[in-house]
């Protein structure tokens, strides 16, 4: 039995190729993360509050891409230890909104600095143009899939 014409060509993927690179980038940010007692979603939860402050935990979660579940048990353990502080009741509604600590910011500085460092090592070969098409190709791509109609 043939498998010629059924499945996707991995070789030649576009998708394949950039859950590789999103394998390959969650790895190396993982590497650098860990000697500072972090994990790739608490780096996430962190810097998500410190651009966007106050926000909640479904928001947190959707920006992280885990599920409610996850980040729920996450900030609780955030909170444990002194890197975030979220009110005892809602001021509004049924969220309760998140933010950084003193210690959170701290801990995020350092985390910043790995993850830019990475970031850094992955853009080393391409030029200050290459990289700006790349950002541009992968914002169409996800406005094209999102259904978006600014998609460039």
């Amino acid at each position: 039995m043939s498998q010629e014409g059924v499945g996707v060509d991995l070789e030649t993927s576009l998708g394949y190729l950039l859950k590789e690179a999103s394998s390959a980038l969650r790895a190396a940010m993982e590497e650098v993360l860990r000697p500072l007692g972090m994990s790739v979603t608490h780096y996430s939860c962190l810097e998500l509050l410190a651009q966007r402050p106050g926000l909640s935990n479904s928001e947190l979660a959707r920006g992280a891409f885990v599920t409610r579940q996850t980040m729920n048990v996450l900030l609780q353990t955030l909170e444990r230890d002194g890197y975030v502080t979220r009110p005892a009741e809602a001021p509004v509604g049924k969220a309760l909104p998140t933010r950084l600590t003193p210690r959170g910011r701290r801990s995020l500085e350092k985390a910043s600095a790995a993850v830019r460092s990475v970031e850094a090592r992955m853009l080393a070969g391409l030029t200050g143009t290459q990289q700006s098409d790349a950002f541009r190709i992968l914002q169409s791509m996800i406005h094209s899939l999102r259904g978006d109609n600014e998609g460039g």
